[in-house]
């Protein structure tokens, strides 16, 4: 049916077209943040708006819209959805084959580019078919006469939740109004205003239906119905008025307060590189294996540029550790996102470097610096675009193309590297979370600790290296060649460590440090080495140290091309090989700025680890024998991460495990319980009601109830009610298998006087369940739902009573009517 006839109810979908439009292009700013996304939705929706002006001035069908919304597309998405095709009809071609491509391929990318997208690539797509798809779809239903106008409410919430589905991880800045802090404040008011314009525009379209109704019965009618305002029509906008208030206070206060401190999960949250990041060896684990005699000489990658290069190269950024190992988290702030064509440059000294891999292998990228752009060249140029991911926070990438990295993988970097920040002008932000160190460790900081700022940690930094000693792995066979790492080291001593960075490993360390310094011939030698190890434990030692003094740690590995310490490996010429890696960790300060702390130990004073011998006291004690009691000697410390599971302590059920389930679990039944609440608990009153009708003691009112349940089911399934009729009447209009002998025996259970069993009763339900389930089935599972949650058997009694009507007016003057006459015989 077309709104030919109703320019009030044009009208109206136009202003909730419009409304939903602009609310669905809030959504989805955050998303594009350009102009570009801005002349799309205006130029859209006008287009939209003249295809249903044109469809419905020529009264044409749906298959007529259809077809005019794909001309409009096809015309519309070179210009506002790939504009970086335009030019030479070739490339407008290319640009409708990148647009038709992308109605299919363009949604999956948008949920792994970085945000904001711009008009990156043919990103734009999506937004185009929202917004002219959408809106024609909204408005074209939205102008009907019929019940398929409701429908405009389905399309234009989804218009509105593009942006929201689609959009950022994090939600905006929480709104503070003096003591009171309203988090999301932008989410919530779009899903709010999304609502409300929704229930509106149907409370109008229902008022409206109704006024033409009145209209309509008025011009058949001879007496004029009453235009006042009943007590049930007061009665019903006091109850809808009062659930929207319930559902906007809900909507502002219970639901941002339930999900105050929990993460966002948007589309863009279930998609990126999180399960390869997660399967993958961590690099400091395998960074001893990268010195054996069979790697060493391997070529990782080459560094080429004629212009700034970097100083490091930034193999992979791991910010997580669990008291075992070291890895990148992946999740939060670190989180790994394909990233549009060029991000924003930072402050610093711009780099420009071109990379080309060698036996690297894995997953972890090199990248330098804060990236601004990646150009990837080769035969494999497109799948490396494809599948490369960046995380801005951790300015480190990871390529998954066919599991990783591969020997001739070529690309260019561009992007900035800032200043070396010094270590000493740093302020703690205070004590980060996470694994903290062990009991040897804090006991010396807590004796060389000159405070806890930049400082002290540069300080103690600075003595860890000093007393350390480099080695990159177990003493060789006797007789056999040194180790080729150490083969150019001149006088360097070969001293035995073991590999892992767990806890007990570090640990270790900072035990044998311990006594050395208890050591008097330490003091008398000056000889305090004794810590052994290798930049994989050094890093986490250091990290585990800036933890204490409440800095946030990071370790990276990579390489350095260039370094003012000629004690640090560096790539020599550009070309990096297995014995350049490096690792080194950074802090954070209160600026937000990350220190990277150089962490390599010493390899020039070579460790004494005999401790000297102290005499027994000789103090005359009486010995006892019956009262000498067995000393069980303590268990010995573990110097590895290969802890038995077995025999460690059962400290208790740990249930930490079980808040974040129950938390995302109360969420979704808040969101279904928000959604669906109001359809559940009108189902849940009508089985109330028919339980009751059912079980009514008596059983003539149980019949009747049973007659009533009736006629509710047929209501509710869309049958007519005809006015003032008997039960005979009503079955034969409705026409159903059962009802005459429905309505004989409920004429028969109601006026007769005759006793009526309770097996009559059950037997006329019986019939009543029949008749019930072919009502609602006669139309299909779709309007079986809707009578499921219809409320016309509620409403029909509360219609007003009709009320008392005057007697007919004479039009002739003179004439009254005639006076009864009185039967006298």
């Amino acid at each position: 049916m077309t709104a030919a006839r109703h320019p009030g109810r044009v009208v109206a979908a136009a202003l909730y077209t419009l409304v939903t439009v602009a609310l669905a292009a809030v959504a989805a700013w955050p998303v594009y943040a350009s102009w570009s996304f801005l002349v799309l939705v205006v130029v859209s929706a006008f287009a939209a708006a003249l295809i249903v002006a044109f469809v419905t001035w020529r009264r044409g069908g749906g298959w007529i819209t259809a077809a005019a919304t794909v001309v409009a597309f096809l015309v519309l998405c070179v210009p506002l959805a790939v504009p970086s095709r335009l030019g030479a009809p070739l490339e407008i071609l290319r640009g409708i084959g990148e647009a038709s491509a992308g109605v299919l391929v363009a949604w999956k990318d948008l949920v792994t580019v970085d945000l904001p997208v711009g008009d990156y690539r043919n990103l734009l797509v999506p937004a185009l078919v929202v917004f002219l798809v959408g809106t024609v779809l909204t408005l074209s239903l939205a102008v009907r006469t019929d019940r398929r106008s409701t429908g405009a409410v389905v399309s234009g919430l989804l218009m509105t939740g593009f942006g929201l589905f689609f959009g950022r991880t994090s939600p905006s800045s929480p709104l503070v109004w003096g003591p009171l802090s309203l988090p999301a404040p932008i989410e919530t008011a779009v899903g709010l205003a999304a609502l409300l314009s929704a229930v509106l525009w149907l409370a109008w379209r229902a008022h409206d239906e109704r006024v033409r109704s009145l209209r309509r019965a008025t011009a058949l009618a001879t007496v004029a119905p009453s235009t006042r305002r009943s007590r049930t029509d007061r009665r019903r906008a006091l109850t809808g008025a009062g659930m929207i208030l319930v559902a906007a206070l809900a909507t502002v206060a219970v639901v941002p307060w339930a999900a105050a401190n929990a993460d966002r999960r948007v589309l863009r949250s279930a998609t990126g590189p999180e399960r390869q990041i997660a399967e993958a060896v961590s690099p400091l684990s395998s960074y001893r294996a990268m010195f054996s005699d069979a790697r060493v000489d391997d070529v990782l990658f080459q560094v080429i540029g004629d212009g700034a290069l970097p100083d490091r190269i930034r193999v992979a950024t791991l910010d997580s550790y669990d008291g075992e190992i070291f890895r990148s988290s992946g999740t939060g702030e670190g989180r790994f996102v394909r990233v549009p064509s060029r991000l924003p440059a930072g402050e610093g000294r711009p780099i420009d470097a071109e990379i080309e891999i060698g036996d690297l292998g894995g997953i972890w990228m090199p990248t330098a610096g804060s990236l601004v752009q990646a150009t990837f060249a080769g035969d494999r140029a497109n799948q490396l675009a494809d599948r490369f991911y960046y995380s801005s926070a951790a300015e480190a990438g990871v390529q998954i193309a066919d599991g990783g990295l591969e020997p001739g993988d070529r690309y260019r970097v561009t992007g900035t590297e800032t200043a070396a920040v010094d270590i000493a002008s740093l302020t703690p932000p205070g004590a980060p979370g996470g694994v903290s160190g062990g009991e040897n460790l804090r006991r010396w900081v807590d004796e060389h600790a000159t405070g806890d700022d930049g400082t002290a940690l540069a300080s103690l930094v600075q003595l860890l290296r000093e007393r350390g000693y480099l080695s990159h792995g177990l003493a060789p066979a006797a007789g056999s060649a040194p180790p080729k790492w150490a083969a150019d080291l001149s006088g360097y001593q070969v001293q035995p460590s073991a590999s892992g960075h767990s806890l007990a490993r570090i640990e270790t360390m900072f035990q044998r440090l311990l006594d050395r310094e208890d050591d008097p011939r330490a003091t008398a030698s000056g000889n305090y080495v004794a810590a052994v190890g290798d930049d994989e434990q050094f890093a986490v030692a250091v990290a585990l140290i800036a933890h204490e003094l409440g800095f946030p740690a990071r370790v990276v590995v990579g390489a350095r091309l260039t370094s003012a310490d000629p004690a640090l490996p560096t790539c020599d010429a550009g070309t990096c090989r297995a014995e350049d890696l490096s690792a080194w960790t950074e802090v954070q300060g209160t600026d937000g700025q990350w220190a990277a702390i150089d962490v390599t130990p010493q390899r020039e004073q070579s460790p004494s680890l005999e401790v000297t011998e102290q005499r027994d006291p000789e103090n005359v004690t009486e010995v006892r024998p019956d009262t000498v009691d067995d000393v069980v000697p303590p268990a010995p410390l573990q110097e590895d991460n290969t802890l038995n599971d077995e025999n460690r302590a059962d400290d208790g059920l740990d249930l930490a495990w079980l808040w974040p389930i129950l938390r995302v679990t109360g969420l979704s039944l808040l969101v279904v319980l928000v959604l669906f609440g109001p359809f559940l608990a009108v189902v849940i009153a009508k089985v109330i009601r028919r339980r009751g009708r059912r079980r009514d003691p008596d059983p003539r009112a149980a019949i009747a109830g049973g007659w009533d349940e009736y006629v509710d089911a047929g209501v509710d399934a869309g049958r007519e009610l005809p006015p003032a009729s008997t039960r005979r009447e009503l079955v034969s209009a409705w026409g159903t298998a059962g009802g005459e002998r429905l309505a004989d025996e409920a004429d028969r259970a109601v006026f007769s006087s005759r006793t009526v069993t309770a097996d009559e009763a059950t037997a006329f339900w019986r019939i009543v369940d029949a008749e019930r389930r072919a009502l609602t089935r006669q139309r299909g599972g779709w309007r079986r739902l809707l009578a499921a949650v219809s409320l016309r058997s509620f409403l029909r009694f509360l219609a007003p009573r009709p009320t008392r009507r005057r007697p007919p007016h004479r039009d002739e003057r003179g004439k009254r009517p005639a006076p009864r006459r009185r039967d006298t015989t």
